[in-house]
């Protein structure tokens, strides 16, 4: 990948009287408004040779050259640490991140993360901002995850990400027992006194989960669920709101629930189950270099497996 970016290209008569960075956004698609703005102020892109405002207004038939460099972003260290590497080309990079991996450094959370492990397996993520990262996972969460490998490829996936168009699907289990699936369609928020918390909360940001039962069990259920927006901690908030929380869930879950009778060895798992019990297992969108449409799919993790299989010991719940 070159470390500068070079483009050129011609404002069209139709789109005289807008504003400078519309147009650019218009002519280079490949990169966010935000990104060009910033290009334009710093002088990277020139009109007919020329430094313009962000707000000037073209006239039409002026020549926009782009000539950028890749930045570094931010100061971050790659760190030598094993990926789960389902996919790979030039453009992005698919994962299945483990349970325990911080996405992103944050207060507490400088090094070990994946961004780090993303620096040391692809160094040329160095330019790309958050070093290709355009979803998240909570650190217990397990499952697919896609990064970008060019800024290129991240406004794509970011606009599909957008659009809603880029599916999702889940698999968690969850406590207690549902007699059917449906649609959550409650906006999140962070909690108003519980600032690490989210939250159902009027006027919050659209949030909708779609579930299904895949099977029941005397006091557990496991579900599928299929994300239409990516709140954060959406799946667990809305679990949570409609009285079926994640087992394991450390901040949203509600109290333990025993079958009687349940074997010793089921009653350890509920009770020492180390994290929500929720996974990513399949991921669909279009690939941002061709279109083409592509889907990956990952087995659920051990520890999900184990309390599965002790759960239909106990006893399933048929239709």
């Amino acid at each position: 990948m070159s470390d500068r970016i070079r483009l050129s290209a011609q404002v069209s008569p139709e789109s005289g009287g807008q504003r400078l960075d519309q147009v650019a956004a218009q002519l280079f698609p490949d990169y966010s408004r935000s990104r060009l703005q910033g290009w334009i102020k710093d002088g990277s892109l020139l009109v007919d040779g020329e430094r313009k405002r962000t707000r000037d207004i073209l006239l039409g038939g002026e020549q926009l050259e782009l000539d950028a460099e890749r930045e570094v972003q931010g100061e971050w260290q790659a760190e030598a640490i094993d990926l789960d590497i389902i996919y790979e080309d030039d453009a992005l990079l698919v994962i299945n991140k483990p349970a325990g991996l911080v996405v992103h450094p944050a207060a507490g959370h400088q090094d070990g993360t994946l961004l780090n492990a993303l620096l040391h397996h692809a160094p040329e993520l160095s330019k790309v901002p958050r070093a290709g990262i355009v979803h998240r996972l909570d650190k217990d969460t397990t499952g697919l995850m896609v990064v970008a490998k060019t800024i290129e490829a991240q406004t794509d996936l970011v606009a599909q990400l957008q659009a809603r168009t880029v599916s999702r699907e889940y698999e968690c289990v969850v406590v207690g027992v549902m007699t059917s699936g449906g649609k959550v369609d409650q906006p999140i928020a962070r909690h108003g006194t519980q600032r690490q918390k989210m939250a159902v909360v009027a006027g919050g940001k659209t949030a909708i989960s779609h579930y299904r039962v895949i099977n029941r069990f005397r006091a557990h259920t496991h579900v599928k669920v299929k994300l239409e927006t990516g709140r954060t901690h959406q799946i667990r908030v809305h679990m949570s709101y409609i009285h079926f929380p994640l087992v394991g869930d450390p901040v949203y879950g509600g109290r333990l629930r025993i079958p009687p009778g349940a074997s010793p060895e089921l009653i350890k798992e509920l009770r020492e189950f180390p994290r929500q019990a929720l996974h990513a297992r399949r991921l669909e969108l279009e690939h941002p270099a061709d279109g083409r449409h592509m889907s990956w799919q990952v087995p659920l993790p051990e520890d999900m497996q184990h309390l599965l299989a002790l759960l239909r010991e106990d006893g399933e719940i048929g239709e």
